[in-house]
């Protein structure tokens, strides 16, 4: 896959008002692209075998045969975010190496969170197959999607300086731009590199590479200061001395 085309989709469920939801939420994502809906497993079969489908959004609970059992028949199936109302059936769906394992009814923020996990994924594996001129490999294509103002706005990691929690929502600050979303900052780090950025206090979040200096009680990224948490400071000096060596 190019890093400049879409992952295309197929959703997978027996309920016409769950298929509205996902189709709704896929279209609200650029890089998203509904290739079709299928109300049950074998529809879905023939739509892949027939259809170039990345990412497949699956009822588990269905007639005729489980999203589960259908996964299992396949030799190489795409990316799957399982979607089900029952929460017994999300050990099996990541033993099966789902992505995610969305509970309904979905929220988007929830939904944005799955696919961020592909987004990421799919584009680094893209990038990482390609050359880009005389410097070799680049990570200019890794990118995350925040949802403010009622739209998607894709920021890329290496535009970030850093992240701030305000309570229930962050503010992420760019190179460029600051951008205030409803998302708390520890799910955030959970989708972001961890080998990129180190959370220095429950209220910040930085990129390693963007800090220009530090001391016990603070670090610098450009004219900012921002102050290191007593609970994690041990984590970011072992982190930043290591970063030098």
């Amino acid at each position: 896959m190019s890093v400049n085309q879409k992952i295309k989709c197929l959703v997978v469920d027996d309920e016409p008002p769950a298929i509205d939801v996902l189709v709704k939420y896929i279209e609200a994502v650029d890089d998203l692209e509904l290739s079709a809906t299928c109300s049950n497993a074998i529809e879905a079969l023939g739509t892949i075998k027939h259809s170039s489908i990345d990412l497949l959004f699956l009822d588990i609970q269905m007639p005729q045969l489980l999203g589960t059992d259908f996964i299992r028949t396949l030799k190489n199936p795409p990316k799957v975010i399982f979607t089900t109302a029952y929460r017994k059936f999300a050990i099996e769906g990541f033993e099966l190496d789902a992505v995610d394992y969305l509970l309904k009814p979905i929220s988007f923020e929830r939904f944005l969170k799955a696919v961020n996990k592909v987004l990421q994924t799919t584009f680094q594996a893209a990038a990482n197959s390609q050359q880009f001129d005389t410097h070799g490999y680049t990570n200019a294509d890794n990118f995350i999607y925040f949802r403010t103002d009622r739209k998607m706005v894709k920021v890329f990691l290496d535009d970030i300086l850093y992240v701030e929690s305000l309570k229930d929502y962050i503010k992420v600050i760019t190179t460029s731009k600051q951008i205030i979303t409803k998302q708390g900052i520890t799910a955030l780090e959970e989708m972001l590199p961890p080998d990129q950025f180190l959370r220095i206090h429950r209220s910040y979040l930085v990129p390693v590479k963007k800090i220009d200096s530090y001391t016990a009680d603070d670090i610098q990224i450009g004219e900012k200061e921002l102050p290191i948490g007593r609970m994690y400071h041990h984590e970011v000096v072992k982190t930043l001395k290591s970063a030098v060596k």
